[in-house]
């Protein structure tokens, strides 16, 4: 089964509306400099790994409470025995949630079309033309579209989230983003936490005040049928 290397057991925030927990785990395959998940990203090895029986045990001592797992990392589709985990919850009848960054759309439609997730956050990191930078690394941007479309087209629910990161994310790139996601219900506008990022350079960077932020949403609005701001 898949090492997991962070288990909140009451993560309210990570899965909205539900009682929920969520599973950390280890790698990834883009170096987003302001990522502030540095070492789960680089190092994995290095961090506890929590045994399965530990995950399934929580699991069935919150039974009847506990309503639904997010799974986040790093990026979960990484791990290709990802399914495994999932269907573990799933058995429980809980409801599963995955957080991606959308680079896997092959996996990511095995699993929805297995009835595995229930809820999917993607990820969007900047506008097309600033992806490579803001990614840290060379993309495949024709995956990340596959992915939007695999996902609105499913019934399953989806929230696509931003972080505004200065020097990658500006008012010109949320516009960018919200016309290619035009028409989906939830856009998250995520303010930029400048602390442990995988980048040293990226804790001197100053996030957007709450007055920018807001700007930043009403250049989304006209496109989704709800924008919320999180993190001021």
């Amino acid at each position: 089964m898949v090492e997991i290397k962070g288990l909140e057991k009451f993560a309210p925030k990570d899965f909205p509306g539900y009682i929920s927990s969520t599973v950390f785990l280890g790698g990834c395959n883009f170096r987003c400099p302001f990522c502030h998940n540095s070492e789960l990203v680089l190092h994995p090895e290095r961090l506890q790994t929590f045994p399965s029986d530990y995950f399934l045990s929580h699991l069935d001592s919150r039974k009847g409470w506990l309503e639904g797992v997010c799974f986040s990392g790093g990026e979960p589709l990484i791990h290709q025995d990802l399914e495994a985990l999932l269907s573990v919850v799933k058995k429980r009848d809980l409801l599963a949630k995955l957080d991606t960054n959308g680079a896997f759309p092959e996996k990511l439609r095995d699993l929805i079309q297995k009835d595995l997730i229930d809820w999917i956050a993607v990820d969007m990191k900047s506008s097309p033309e600033k992806y490579a930078k803001a990614v840290g690394s060379e993309v495949d941007h024709r995956k990340i579209q596959e992915s939007i479309d695999i996902v609105r087209n499913s019934s399953v629910q989806v929230i696509f989230r931003t972080t505004a990161v200065p020097g990658l994310v500006d008012a010109e790139d949320i516009g960018r983003i919200a016309r290619m996601l035009s028409g989906a219900d939830l856009f998250v506008i995520q303010q930029f936490v400048p602390v442990n990022t995988l980048d040293p350079e990226y804790q001197k960077k100053k996030p957007y005040s709450k007055e920018e932020l807001q700007s930043f949403s009403e250049v989304a609005a006209p496109f989704f049928s709800r924008v919320h701001i999180e993190g001021i």
